[in-house]
Formats: C-alpha cells, sequence, structure tokens
C-alpha cells in the first residue's frame, strides 16, 4: 500500500513537470519556436481546429516560423488566425507559405516573460506540495487504520517529503533554464 502511495506521488511529480515544459514552451523568446503556436485555433469549415492538424510548421532559420497549410485554400484562414492569436506576430503569405518573423524581444518584454515563467513554476511547486499533503494524509490513515506499522509510516513520510523537495529542485532548474532563454539576447 505504501508502494502505491510513492508511485502516485511520483506520477503527481511527472505530470508537473511536463505541464510546466509545455507551459513555458509557449512562452515566446527571442527565437522561433513551434510550439508559439499550439494555442492558434483556425476557423476550418465551421469548426476551431488546431493549427498543428492543418499545417505543418518549421524553423529553418532562429528568428523565423514557416507555416505550409496542407490545403491550400485555407491559406488566408491560417493566415488571419495566427494575426488574431495575440502573439504579436505578422505572419506574411505567398500563397502556398505562411512566413512569420520573429520580432526581436525588448528589455522590458523580456523581464515580463520571466515573472510570468516564474509564476507557473510556483502554481507547479503548489501542485507538487499538495501533492506531498494528500500522499501524507493517505499514510496518516493507514497508521491510524492499524494497516502500517508506525516506523514504516515515518519512513514513508520522510520518503515522501524527499521527492517533494527533488521535484522542487527540478522546477527550479525548469524555470533557471527558460529564464536564460529568455534573457539571452
Amino acid at each position: 500500500m505504501i508502494d502505491e502511495i510513492y508511485g502516485e506521488m511520483n506520477d503527481a511529480v511527472t505530470k508537473a513537470h511536463e505541464s510546466l515544459r509545455q507551459t513555458l514552451g509557449r512562452i515566446r523568446t527571442g527565437r522561433a519556436n513551434a510550439a508559439l503556436l499550439d494555442s492558434v485555433r483556425v476557423d476550418y469549415y465551421g469548426s476551431l481546429t488546431p493549427l498543428i492538424q492543418l499545417a505543418s510548421i518549421a524553423t529553418p532559420e532562429p528568428r523565423l516560423l514557416m507555416v505550409k497549410p496542407f490545403d491550400r485554400g485555407s491559406v488566408g484562414d491560417v493566415e488571419k488566425a495566427i494575426q488574431s492569436a495575440d502573439l504579436g506576430l505578422n505572419p506574411t503569405s505567398d500563397g502556398e507559405i505562411i512566413r512569420i518573423p520573429i520580432p526581436p524581444l525588448t528589455e522590458e518584454r523580456r523581464r515580463e516573460f520571466v515573472k510570468v515563467a516564474r509564476k507557473h513554476g510556483e502554481e507547479c511547486k503548489i501542485s507538487v506540495r499538495n501533492s506531498r499533503r494528500d500522499c501524507n494524509d493517505l499514510l496518516k490513515e493507514l497508521e491510524t487504520g492499524g494497516d502500517a506499522p508506525k516506523d514504516d509510516v515515518a519512513r514513508a513520510l520522510k520518503k515522501i517529503q524527499e521527492i517533494t523537495d527533488a521535484a522542487v529542485a527540478k522546477i527550479d532548474e525548469i524555470v533557471e533554464a527558460k529564464e536564460k532563454d529568455i534573457t539571452e539576447v
């Protein structure tokens, strides 16, 4: 039963780290990144469809994204969707391929993005700590129910804390790496 609780905690930590990576991937840096367009939805024959399902996205240069819709008739819709996605990007089209130059970030904008990244890191830490609390509650219930000896529960509580500490350190590393990407000119 205690092993299941360890597994639950490790799963929660893994999900929190993946969620943080995805969220931080959407924050713009000075370089082109296909993840910038993850949130773009295109009105394609009356339904909002994710851009990734309608086009291939490439980064041929550090400051350029190229979007090639699978259906040439949707080029205008894709271009319009990118403009209206409020990403601060200005796509240009030649009728087949949409080129999106990534403008360099101002210093003020970089500081804003760093704050956003830190905020997401804190939210992730809160998620991990909530998982720790839930696991600790389960362990204490095992002890009071007589399903596990007091010594085993004490060791398990210590191990859950070690998992939490390692997870928080990893979150700091992830956020720090993103901050470095954002501030790099």
